[in-house]
């Protein structure tokens, strides 16, 4: 047995001393002293081993696969919150255009200016999905997009929020950056507010969606990315309770040889705030999408009907609509004929990594035989180099909105006139 030193006795003792009421102080013997030192050191020894004793794999997390006799043992491990997938992107472009038929871009040789700058998130939570876009150019700000959904586990998706109405050639009706005829009637890439289902089965595509009013909810403000009818004037019409049907089939699915053909429908009401009731309006299209090797074809026909609640002695052959703060009338019943081809040229430069030429042609055919039609043509190519992104443009427009006194609805210019735009944006 280990003897302590005197040092220790005297230690020790001045301890007990301290822990000792005076009165009750007695002088103890040197052996009961040895003793008491002897099971203090024991009991530290003791507190020692159990501070640096091994941690069991259990309390590591960990699993421990032994051979023989003995069985696997799987610690549990604690659940952890699913950390948010959400990318932040966004775009900054710029346009050079040159119009014949502005005497200021003719004469200055063209003009050049700010596009947009946009702000994008995409993102996902487990099966919950989020995406939005705003969107900031020189003369307004406005949301384009922004919804909430959910995905299946059968890969089909519900969204709810602001989202691209289904109808038509999807995602886009044309190549370039100027679009046609369908997106200026409110018929190409179009948002508005409401709940769409899309499912995919194979080679066939789903989506049906209600649409309680347009992205707003302000039919007074033409400051909006897509167009729809607006209020102003004499003009005091808005679209509700829309209802949208598309199905398509891909013919050659997953093959160099893809051809989708598909049908849309849509059909809602229009109401008017001056007579307090209701109209109605319905599109109905067809088109085929087709890509094929390095070929690309779009195709469509569209047919569209405005019936306006308007009041006694107003005209109802026209509607009104309105984005980018600008507000026209269009023909309130005509045929939208679609006709693109483009080719993915070859690059023969290693730092450009893509060249789309195309031709966009599309045309307004309206009911009313007084009026001319609307047509624009773009001959063009995108050409993608990392993260810029360039279309060069030549367009040709007759009787078009924004192309000197075209109008879509009723009479019209019936001169062609021409944009030359070089459209350059830097994505992330």
């Amino acid at each position: 047995m280990h003897h302590a030193t005197g040092r220790e006795c005297r230690f020790w003792w001045a301890g007990l001393a301290l822990l000792t009421p005076l009165s009750a102080l007695a002088e103890p013997s040197l052996d009961e002293l040895l003793r008491e030192v002897e099971r203090l050191k024991e009991r530290v020894e003791q507190l020692e081993r159990e501070r640096v004793r091994p941690v069991p794999a259990q309390e590591l997390n960990l699993g421990l696969s032994i051979s023989g006799t003995e069985r696997a043992v799987e610690a549990p491990v604690e659940a952890k919150p699913t950390a948010p997938e959400v990318h932040v992107g966004g775009a900054l472009r710029f346009n050079f255009v040159h119009r014949d038929f502005v005497e200021a871009s003719d004469g200055k040789r063209g003009e050049s200016g700010l596009d947009v700058f946009r702000l994008n998130v995409e993102g996902a939570i487990d099966n919950i999905l989020v995406s939005a876009e705003y969107r900031f150019y020189s003369y307004m700000h406005t949301l384009h997009h922004g919804w909430i959904g959910y995905q299946f586990d059968d890969n089909s998706q519900l969204q709810f929020g602001v989202h691209r109405v289904p109808f038509g050639l999807q995602p886009y009706p044309a190549h370039n950056a100027w679009f046609g005829v369908p997106y200026y009637t409110g018929l190409g890439d179009d948002y508005d507010m409401g709940i769409k289902y899309q499912r995919e089965d194979g080679p066939w595509q789903w989506q049906l969606a209600f649409y309680k009013n347009e992205e707003l909810n302000d039919s007074t403000s033409a400051e909006r990315y897509s167009f729809d009818l607006v209020r102003s004037g004499d003009q005091q019409n808005e679209e509700t309770n829309q209802f949208n049907g598309r199905g398509a089939f891909t013919f050659g699915l997953g093959t160099g040889c893809e051809t989708e053909t598909g049908a849309s429908l849509q059909a809602g009401e229009l109401y008017n705030h001056i007579t307090g009731r209701r109209g109605d309006h319905w599109a109905a299209a067809a088109h085929l999408d087709s890509r094929c090797g390095r070929w690309h074809v779009q195709l469509s026909g569209i047919r569209y009907n405005y019936s306006p609640a308007n009041p006694e002695g107003m005209n109802n052959d026209t509607v009104q609509v309105g984005a980018f703060a600008g507000t026209y009338d269009v023909a309130s019943r005509a045929d939208v004929l679609v006709a693109n081809l483009a080719y993915n040229v070859p690059s023969p430069w290693k730092h450009i990594d893509s060249i789309t030429c195309y031709n966009d042609y599309s045309q307004l055919f309206k009911d009313d035989a007084h009026s001319r039609d609307s047509r624009i043509n773009t001959l063009g190519c995108a050409v993608g180099m990392g993260p810029i992104f360039t279309y060069v443009d030549y367009i040709l427009a007759n009787n078009m909105a924004y192309f000197a006194e075209g109008s879509m609805a009723q009479g019209g210019d019936n001169e062609w006139h021409s944009r030359f735009n070089v459209n350059l944006g830097f994505y992330w």
